[in-house]
């Protein structure tokens, strides 16, 4: 995907300085049962031999301006977590998660460094999040204002009822996919999960929790890439995915 007029390396060293300013923390909720993957836990699902879980986390270790990284595993994984992932990074923290993706957050958001004052919240299932994705990102935050990396749907989508008869058919020029990353104000972002928490809501997105909060929050292109692993079939399109971004990159 193009960035645009400036050239990749401008761009990056622009959000460098900008993401400096920022203090950027990552928050990755990684304590899903694997119900839709048959039982596997998805973040030590391998492709290509790796992890998910490494897959995500290789392009937020290897920014240059995050400053603390914190995985939600379930309670069995943080107590005794892989060697791979205690002796990944200085900056990682492994901690207990919860039931739902909603407490994983807020358990990660909680173990942030304090000097973080902004924060990166990514799916440990997304393992083909990329550096461009990430900058995006950042380059679009605003004081107060929260960041989602998405894609305009394609598809014609519709609304269905019980019985699944079509009860609507949305505009979908102004529809788009919620991706991770989401950066958000780490401290209005902190509160809003609280009070998420306390009230007992059944969300499954930052971005609702922080629209929920009060706050206002803007959609940045992803990448149509960057997919979701869910079911055991997403493995082998992500291969695919891997192996063909490698060959651009490499020129092949």
């Amino acid at each position: 995907m193009k960035l645009g007029p400036r050239a990749p390396r401008e761009f990056h060293s622009r959000v460098t300085r900008l993401s400096e300013q920022l203090s950027l923390g990552v928050a990755i909720p990684a304590a899903g049962s694997g119900t839709r993957m048959g039982g596997r836990r998805k973040a030590f699902v391998t492709l290509g031999g790796i992890p998910l879980l490494r897959h995500a986390l290789g392009p937020f270790l290897e920014h240059p301006s995050v400053q603390s990284v914190v995985v939600a595993l379930a309670p069995e994984d943080a107590d005794d977590p892989p060697t791979w992932l205690r002796n990944l990074d200085p900056r990682l923290r492994v901690v207990p998660g919860g039931e739902t993706r909603l407490h994983s957050v807020q358990a990660a958001l909680e173990a942030l460094e304090p000097t973080v004052t902004w924060v990166l919240v990514h799916d440990a299932a997304r393992p083909l999040v990329t550096r461009d994705i990430i900058d995006r990102c950042v380059e679009a935050v605003e004081h107060g204002e929260g960041v989602v990396a998405g894609w305009p749907v394609a598809d014609t989508l519709k609304e269905v009822g019980v019985d699944r008869r079509v009860v609507a058919s949305p505009d979908r020029s102004r529809l788009w996919s919620a991706q991770t990353p989401q950066v958000f104000p780490r401290q209005q972002l902190t509160e809003a999960y609280r009070q998420a928490v306390q009230d007992g809501a059944s969300v499954t997105d930052d971005a609702e929790v922080y629209c929920r909060w009060g706050g206002t929050v803007r959609m940045v292109k992803g990448s149509p890439w960057n997919l979701k692993v869910t079911y055991s079939e997403d493995l082998a399109v992500a291969e695919h995915l891997r192996a063909w971004v490698h060959e651009l990159k490499c020129g092949g």
